[in-house]
C-alpha cells in the first residue's frame, strides 16, 4: 500500500521538460521546401488537367465512332434490304404466269 501513495506522490508532481536535441530551424522546410512543393503541386495540377482533356477526347471520339458505325449499319440494312427487293422485282418479271403465255407462230 505504501507503494501505491509513493506512485501517486510522485504522479502529483511536475513532470519534466525533454531537453531540445535538434535544432527547429534545421528541421523547417524553409524556402526551399515551399518552392519545390508548390513546383509539385502545380505538376500535379498540370497532370490532371491533361489527363481530363484527354479522357474528354477519348469521350468524344467514341461518341463519333458510335454514330460512325451505327450509320454504316444502317446503310448496310438499307442497302441490303433494297437489294432483296429489287432481286425480287426481277424474279417477278422473269417469271412466266400460265394464262399470259403468247403462242409462238411455226
Amino acid at each position: 500500500m505504501h507503494d501505491l501513495f509513493a506512485a501517486l506522490a510522485h504522479a502529483g508532481s511536475a513532470t519534466p521538460v525533454p531537453e531540445q536535441t535538434v535544432d527547429p530551424t534545421l528541421v523547417t522546410p524553409g524556402p526551399a521546401g515551399f518552392v519545390v512543393i508548390a513546383v509539385i503541386a502545380l505538376a500535379v495540377i498540370a497532370l490532371v488537367w491533361d489527363m481530363m482533356r484527354r479522357i474528354r477526347r477519348g469521350r468524344v471520339r467514341a461518341d463519333i465512332n458510335e454514330e460512325l458505325d451505327a450509320e454504316q449499319q444502317a446503310a448496310a440494312a438499307a442497302e441490303a434490304t433494297g437489294v432483296e427487293h429489287q432481286a425480287a422485282d426481277a424474279d417477278d418479271q422473269q417469271v412466266e404466269t400460265p394464262g399470259d403465255e403468247t403462242p409462238k407462230a411455226p
